[in-house]
């Protein structure tokens, strides 16, 4: 792996999520194709915000492991991640290469960044506000967990939200903030597609989300495509997710070694 990936690696980090430790087969769900979700058709946007949230995962703690081949700038590594989550304070994700060996450890809370490098004995430690370096000001600690379980994004869910149909598929639209955005829902209200642009600060956020699965009595996809754009940075990630689960106990264990050195 080149040397500079590493301190970037920190908000590929952020776009990550997998599945979990589970040793249950995952099964993959069969969506339905005609609009079962008429409630949107209503005129009371309240109604239809309610009943696409009410599709939303809800859960406490989630852990997951993820195939995933990550491009950064034109650096591309295949890599293993093994991720875990405490709803709403952190997320815990450990990186392995070859032969399973850990070549990073990350931990992201909503205020901070932590991220070691095992295969140069350095870290990284920034404030969130770190990763807008590669992404909108507008994305929090909350949207990067929505977008890791397949969640939609919830500040997009709001009154002033255009809701339009697209074929047996929802679209919904606005502006928040400078940012432009649509989600594209299924006929079962899981996010298929989340589109976020700023133009004028040339950042966008696009991921596709597919072949959904039955984790702990939950529907997640477990394919999720990447890619996130801030003037010259780009970031492409494609994870195939193998294990999930939600609602375990977990421990995070994080620290940094006092050998280590602060990454350039």
């Amino acid at each position: 792996m080149k040397r500079n990936i590493w301190n970037k690696i920190g908000f590929v980090c952020l776009l990550l999520i997998a599945a979990s430790c589970s040793t249950k087969k995952l099964v993959v769900v069969k969506r339905p194709v005609a609009d079962s979700a008429s409630v949107v058709k209503t005129d009371d946007k309240a109604v239809k915000i309610a009943a696409i949230r009410s599709k939303q995962v809800t859960f406490n703690t989630f852990s997951g492991k993820a195939k995933a081949k990550l491009v950064v700038n034109g650096d591309d590594n295949d890599v293993t991640l093994n991720i875990r989550i405490a709803r709403d304070q952190k997320i815990w994700i450990s990186i392995t290469a070859i032969a399973g060996i850990e070549v990073a450890r990350a931990q992201i809370t909503p205020d901070s960044l932590l991220v070691v490098n095992r295969l140069q004995s350095v870290y990284l430690k920034k404030p969130f506000s770190y990763v807008y370096g590669y992404a909108s000001k507008q994305v929090n600690f909350k949207t990067i967990q929505s977008l890791l379980v397949g969640n939609a994004i919830g500040e997009l869910l709001n009154e002033g939200a255009a809701f339009n149909p697209e074929g047996n598929n929802t679209a919904v639209s606005g502006q928040l903030q400078g940012l432009m955005y649509k989600l594209l829902l299924g006929a079962d209200l899981k996010v298929t597609q989340t589109n976020l642009s700023n133009t004028a600060a040339r950042q966008s956020l696009q991921v596709a989300n597919s072949v959904f699965i039955q984790a702990t009595n939950r529907v997640i996809p477990s394919q999720v495509d990447i890619l996130s754009t801030a003037g010259s940075n780009k970031i492409q990630a494609n994870l195939r997710y193998t294990r999930a689960d939600f609602d375990l106990p977990l421990e995070y264990p994080f620290s940094i070694p006092k050998s280590y050195e602060p990454a350039n």
